[in-house]
């Protein structure tokens, strides 16, 4: 197979070529040509930002046959067969598989032996956290002094996890992720060179996509390349990393503004019908109400925007959402990222938290005109008139003659969809009859140890009932008011487990009866009315014997009672 990645024949070989770590680079150079370089190193930092390249330049660096210089010739012996692999005085070792005491201990007795080639040993542990306490230990001694041959440099991605008597022996140098822009800069330099056409949007695509690692850019831009047919576009980098467009994303964002909740879910619903990745669709989404927050703050600068093109439908966009809108949406997205980690249905964490976003505050009410001077002295005129009329009705109350008018038992609705929840009126309605105060109070009191186990237990159910609150209790079942009224249908899927977690905490089995919010408010309001109309009329009755035996006589439907 004579084809190589691209990540491998672009390899640094040259400090110049290590992008965006030019504060070590520099550091490192200095103290070549200044022959003060230190016989330990440690280079720590994300995946793919030139650890391990810089290693074998440092290493070229100091043998090659011009040295001191700052770049290696790349040309004489030692040069090339250090950067072919052919020297034995430059050592890689992989830690992840050279972990035991054994192996260090090999290291510690080959160090003695002078360099047979090149001038200086180097021996360059990549992953170097991954060997053991004992390894390290065994290391101690001969990283601390070294013979005058000898430069360990050791690499990793997680400096945190190697011991402090390792580290107070070593130079550290921290590379940092690589920003968008040199990313972007150093994969057209490529191109140019290969002779193969990508366009700028698919270049910002893949350099967002690589979260700040050179190696991971190359990587993706050679899967484009293979996937894509002449040139490489925004939809082939889109295709092979998962990525949502910057149309969708503009158009979700639009519909959750504008309280769309059906045009929102069903493009969610064909983003996962397509095979996108549902974390990949939440990333892309907080970075881009970033970016139109940021240019929302300072249009200026929109060089700085990460995953946004300022084009027209975003121009449009960023001017009619709000900051606070954006902020609210952002929070509520960064809470969804964190749980669909521990989910196998992401999807419905997304769904709620698109729900949550577009039902959130009035979206309209902070874009609306400020009323003018006039408008407000008229209102506040009337609202003092109101206070005076309202304190007189307070001091001389007025006895209506005419009793109110009987209301009509309130029907449930007819619900036709077959994805909407039908409310069981009745039941709840039983409920309410027995319904006791302590026991809705012993249930508040156990509510948030209850959500806490359940989100252990079942993280999918937690989040159908997390948007909730008990409404009423009897000793045997428990109406829950639901925010929103698909998380009632949702409940049912898992109503066992939650109540089975709900039983383990409150001691005792509870049958719950899921209903919205709105609905339960009204129902609620129904029931109370209908409760002082009855006692009202035992009161009259109780009150007039004569009224009595009248309805003992006739029946409650045929008297009527005038004052």
């Amino acid at each position: 197979m004579s084809y190589q990645a691209l990540y491998r024949v672009w390899r640094p070989r040259n400090f110049a070529d290590v992008v965006g770590q030019a504060h070590i680079t520099r550091t490192l150079q200095n103290a070549i040509v200044q022959e003060k370089f230190s016989h330990a190193y440690l280079f720590s930092g994300p995946r793919g930002t030139g650890k391990t390249s810089a290693a074998k330049i440092f290493a070229k660096t100091i043998n090659c046959e011009r040295s001191p210089v700052k770049e290696p010739c790349n040309e004489c012996a030692a040069c090339r067969g250090i950067q072919d692999g052919s020297i034995s005085d430059v050592i890689e070792i992989d830690a992840a598989s050279n972990t035991s005491v054994e192996d260090i201990r090999e290291i510690r007795d080959k160090v003695k032996y002078a360099s047979s080639v090149v001038p200086y040993k180097v021996y360059i542990i990549d992953e170097v956290h991954m060997i053991s306490v004992n390894a390290f230990n065994a290391l101690l001694k001969t990283l601390e002094e070294p013979p005058q041959h000898v430069v360990f440099i050791l690499a990793t991605t997680e400096p945190h996890k190697i011991p402090l008597t390792i580290l107070s022996r070593c130079q550290r140098f921290d590379f940092k992720p690589i920003s968008n822009q040199s990313i972007v800069e150093r994969m057209q330099t490529i191109l140019d060179v290969e002779g193969t056409a990508v366009s700028k949007e698919a270049l910002d695509t893949v350099a967002l996509a690589a979260e700040g690692g050179m190696r991971d850019a190359l990587s993706i831009l050679d899967q484009a390349i293979s996937y894509s047919e002449e040139s490489v576009e925004l939809e082939d980098v889109l295709a092979v990393t998962g990525g949502v467009s910057q149309q969708t994303l503009t158009s979700i964002v639009r519909a959750m503004y504008e309280k769309d909740v059906q045009h929102a879910l069903m493009q969610l619903n064909e983003l996962i019908q397509k095979g996108k990745d549902p974390a990949r669709f939440v990333y892309d989404m907080i970075y881009f109400l970033r970016d139109v927050l940021l240019y929302k703050s300072a249009p200026t600068l929109e060089a700085l925007l990460e995953r946004a093109r300022a084009d027209q439908p975003f121009k449009e966009l960023a001017a009619k959402v709000t900051n606070s809108w954006i902020q609210e949406a952002m929070n509520q997205l960064n809470q969804c990222q964190q749980e669909i980690k521990w989910t196998n249905s992401p999807k419905v964490y997304i769904e709620i938290a698109i729900l949550s976003i577009t039902n959130g505050k009035d979206n309209q009410a902070q874009s609306a005109q400020p009323a003018d001077s006039e408008m407000i002295a008229r209102l506040t005129s009337q609202l003092g008139q109101l206070e005076k009329e309202v304190n007189l009705l307070k001091e001389n109350p007025v006895v209506s003659a005419q009793p109110a008018p009987q209301r009509e038992t309130r029907k449930a609705p007819s619900r036709s969809s077959k994805n909407s929840y039908k409310i069981p009126y009745e039941r709840i309605r039983d409920v309410l009859k027995q319904a006791e105060k302590s026991a809705l109070k012993q249930v508040h009191s156990q509510w948030a140890a209850f959500l806490s186990n359940l989100k252990k237990a079942n993280a999918p159910a937690h989040a159908t009932i997390q948007d909730s609150k008990p409404a009423a209790a009897s000793d045997k079942v428990l109406v829950v008011a639901f925010k929103y009224e698909i998380h009632c249908s949702l409940f049912l899927d898992n109503q066992e487990t939650i109540e089975s977690v709900l039983a383990n905490v409150m001691g005792k089995s509870l049958t719950i009866i899921p209903i919205p919010e709105t609905d339960w408010k009204e129902l609620r309001t129904e029931y109370i009315s209908n409760q002082e109309k009855t006692t009202t009329i035992q009161e009259e009755s109780t009150a007039d014997p004569l009224v009595e035996e009248a309805r003992k006589l006739f029946g409650d439907d045929v008297v009527e009672i005038h004052d």
